[in-house]
């Protein structure tokens, strides 16, 4: 009898730190529901901050600029200026994550982000993948290139055979040089800075980029012009919108669509104009 009562002490003891156990595992699981509503009470946006005036990188809060989430550096541009007017419009606080530009997809699909706030075309491509918002704003196609340089009255964008030309890696940018025929089609850029020190050495004769990138680029660099085709690319109007890049199915969509109903095109026009303005001497 003693040794019976002896086994069922021993195993009465053994099941102690099980049980406890159990009860830490069911006590922590609220805590995970928690960090998650935290959360929603952020919008977390997206963007390369090297492509002025749309979005840029400085070391202060002027102008408007916002932190850059883990960093000392701050974003300013026209689209720091439209996501704090939506995230104001959802009732939540902005956080700006710097990412270069084949991340921002990535970034997106995965969760780390929001939206994609960054300049971007609602591309076809693109379009299998994300979903978009409305448009916030329309430009047209054109080539920055040496001012009092041989390309600077060019009126067509054949004017351009011969010529070494680029523009950035995965966009739609790249792909609409092969219209030029006789082009020298040099190799995709990561960034817009990339391109406009290749355009200073002489490296390239220009490179292809949206209107306000090039009034941003002239404006920074007397030594630089742009050419407004009158024989221009072929393009379809999502290649020159920009729009917001959300996941596919969310709710946010609609949402975002909401706010930016309410900006007026002379509203966009002001920001945008501001933005070029205020964009960083050296960028």
């Amino acid at each position: 009898m003693k040794k019976r009562i002896s086994i069922l002490l021993v195993l009465a003891i053994l099941l102690v730190p099980v049980f406890t156990a159990c009860s830490s595992t069911q006590e922590s699981a609220p805590a995970a529901t928690e960090g998650q509503g935290t959360q929603k009470d952020t919008f977390v946006v997206g963007l390369e901050a090297g492509y002025p005036p749309f979005n840029w990188t400085q070391m202060d809060d002027s102008n408007g600029a916002v932190p850059i989430s883990d960093a000392q550096e701050f974003a300013g541009g026209y689209d720091v200026e439209i996501a704090k007017r939506i995230a104001e419009g959802l009732g939540k606080e902005l956080v700006v994550v710097k990412i270069e530009w084949d991340g921002l997809l990535p970034a997106l699909t995965s969760g780390m982000i929001d939206a994609i706030i960054a300049g971007m075309s609602p591309t076809a491509e693109r379009a299998q993948s994300i979903d978009f918002s409305d448009n916030y704003y329309n430009s047209d196609l054109v080539m920055v290139v040496k001012a009092g340089g041989p390309y600077e009255n060019a009126t067509s964008i054949q004017d351009f055979s011969g010529a070494k030309v680029t523009a950035q890696l995965n966009t739609f940018h790249y792909t609409v040089i092969d219209q030029i025929e006789g082009v020298v089609k040099e190799t995709a850029m990561d960034n817009f800075p990339a391109m406009r020190v290749a355009l200073e050495s002489g490296i390239i004769d220009g490179y292809i980029s949206e209107r306000p990138e090039a009034v941003s680029a002239s404006a920074a660099n007397q030594n630089f012009t742009f050419v407004e085709f009158e024989d221009g690319f072929e393009t379809s109007p999502d290649d020159t919108a920009i729009a917001v890049g959300i996941v596919k199915g969310s709710e946010l969509t609609e949402q975002i669509n909401e706010v930016l109903a309410g900006i007026t095109d002379e509203e966009r026009q002001e920001i945008m104009d501001n933005a070029i303005l205020n964009q960083p001497a050296a960028q």
